[in-house]
């Protein structure tokens, strides 16, 4: 429920500030007064299009503030939790609207997209007028409105999810028929592939394990030969060792007769065989360890030739050649297994069309039943809006062919607005103000199904008086039990069933050099004196005020 609204420079209005009420209020006041400023206003709060025009003339911006409270379970908790705001009981929407055409957008003083602020805007308020299509202009909304009426909610719900699992079967069995298809073309491709990785048998790390291997044998070859000359030094038939060998044992032998002189080069002597053992020794282990077999070599290029040649007609690294070997004996298996997984699949999504087709039958047999009442309901609303000749009925059109999300029935109001006319779509058949008349009717029946808690009514009853004006004030006062209604009205009958009644005026203002929209909630005598107006023109007269209070008495 819109509890309070401020404006703040926009067009002709400085500053206002209104508290509203549940129950039925009006806005009433002279031709141009700036009822449609406030409107404009309001929508803002709404989240419709910004436009410079709005902001008072010489100002940088212009506000409007619109406070609602929330009800417990209202769909804007869900659009906030959506959002990522906390819910609250009491929900600010501000817009500010800047001169150079920018505005910006605040829900509970946190910045907001224009278009969230729109979502919030839909779900709190609804507001019609007689050039105001929006309604009524997408069909959606007519299937949306016969749904709540027949309280089909739950099942219009349980329909859109059985045919996103349609879609989803028909998606799953369509990748994997192409995915089968595919593997199908291959299969010969794929039997080689898996034929020669698997007689390759590649194995992780193998390619730099060879290509090191290969790279220490190259390079033995090369040092192989100095190795041996330096063997064949320290051991071979040259080799100095015999001789010092020789040599120091003789030393030894005389080291008693002068020991001073021998033991020094004794010791050396000893020390320098010593290392030409430790050297042969490193030497032979050289040697052994470079020792390789040609056709080892040879082996192993041979291996590391084919094991890069695989990985180039494959186009993957070497190390990954087992791993595209497995998956290609995953097509393979895909084949082999394909036709029991595709039955199954088609199964699955054959089964899901049934149930969807089951449950959008069922649906649309109901919304056909709902379609009936909802007409006979509204064809008795009519007759009191002076559309007593006029017949309204609900167009189900069921085409499997066009099976969707909501069902499979296209549904559109229409009327017949005389007797043996051709009845047609509303929004082409009817004129303005019986467009407005046939949404009231709709309303009243909808009341407490499928309306926003709000509702505001921009002059409905244009060109409706006496017994149509009254009628569409007793219907005002009806939805306003279930939803609180604000209208905007010129017809002294809907004034008088107002629980709250605000006057428009325009006045001037500095010494007349502007002019400036005001709004005050009126007392029950100046209410009476506003009725009056409404009823007499300019000049009120005492049959004027007693035909005011009889209006205001009989509404009570």
């Amino acid at each position: 429920m819109l509890a309070r609204l401020s404006i703040r420079d926009i067009v002709l209005i400085e500053r206002l500030d209104l508290e509203f009420a549940p129950g039925l209020s009006v806005l009433t006041g002279e031709t141009g007064a700036g009822k449609s400023i406030l409107l404009d206003a309001f929508a803002l709060a709404l989240g419709a299009r910004g436009d410079a025009a709005l902001v008072r003339h010489g100002m940088e911006q212009g506000q409007v503030v619109a406070v609602f409270e929330l009800p417990s379970r209202h769909a804007a908790r869900d659009l906030l939790a959506r959002s990522a705001f906390d819910p609250e009981d009491e929900l600010i929407l501000r817009r500010v609207q800047f001169a150079d055409g920018r505005t910006r957008a605040f829900v509970n003083d946190q910045p907001v997209s224009a278009q969230v602020l729109r979502a919030l805007g839909a779900s709190l308020v609804e507001i019609h007028g007689q050039h105001d299509e929006r309604a009524l202009v997408d069909v959606s909304t007519h299937r949306r409105l016969l749904d709540a009426f027949g309280g089909l909610d739950a099942e219009a719900a349980a329909v859109m999810r059985l045919w996103e699992e349609r879609v989803a079967c028909k998606e799953e069995l369509a990748s994997h028929r192409d995915e089968a298809e595919r593997a199908r073309r291959e299969a010969d491709w794929l039997r080689h592939a898996v034929e020669e990785l698997t007689s390759l048998a590649p194995q992780p790390g193998e390619e730099t394990t060879l290509a090191d291997k290969r790279a220490l044998m190259m390079q033995a070859e090369k040092i192989a030969a100095d190795l041996g000359d330096a063997h064949e030094a320290v051991a071979g038939t040259r080799s100095p060792v015999p001789m010092l060998s020789a040599a120091l044992r003789r030393l030894e032998r005389r080291g008693a007769h002068a020991p001073s002189l021998i033991e020094p080069a004794v010791k050396a002597m000893d020390a320098a065989l010593q290392a030409l053992d430790e050297a042969c020794a490193h030497l032979e282990a050289a040697l052994h360890a470079g020792h390789y077999d040609p056709h080892e070599l040879e082996r192993i290029e041979e291996r590391l030739f084919t094991l890069r040649a695989a990985a180039r007609k494959y186009n993957v690294p070497v190390d990954e050649l087992s791993a595209a070997a497995a998956r290609y004996a995953a097509g393979l298996r895909l084949i082999d297994a394909g036709a029991e997984k595709l039955a199954s699949l088609e199964d699955a999504s054959r089964e899901a069309d049934e149930r969807y087709r089951k449950a959008a039958g069922e649906l649309s047999i109901e919304r056909k039943r709902a379609a009936e009442k909802l007409a006979e309901a509204v064809d008795i609303e009519l007759r009191p809006l002076r559309l007593d000749r006029a017949r309204f009925s609900v167009e189900v059109l069921s085409e499997q062919e066009g099976a969707g999300p909501h069902g499979i029935d296209r549904i559109e109001f229409w009327v017949r607005t005389n007797p043996g006319s051709r009845p047609g779509p509303l929004m082409k058949v009817a004129s303005g103000g019986e467009l407005a008349r046939f949404l009231l009717a709709l309303k009243v029946v909808l009341a407490d199904r499928g309306s926003a808690p709000t509702l505001v009514f921009d002059e409905i009853d244009t060109g409706a008086g006496g017994a149509v004006a009254d009628a569409v004030g007793v219907r005002l006062a009806r939805l306003a039990r279930e939803s609180q209604v604000i209208a905007v009205t010129h017809a002294p009958q809907v004034a008088a069933r107002a629980v709250r009644h605000y006057l428009i005026s325009k006045s001037a203002v500095e010494k007349g050099k502007r002019v400036a929209t005001r709004v005050s909630e009126l007392t029950a005598e100046r209410r009476r004196e506003e009725i009056a107006r409404m009823l007499a023109g300019a000049e009120i007269t005492a049959e004027a005020r007693a035909a005011a209070e009889r209006l205001i008495r009989a509404a009570s």
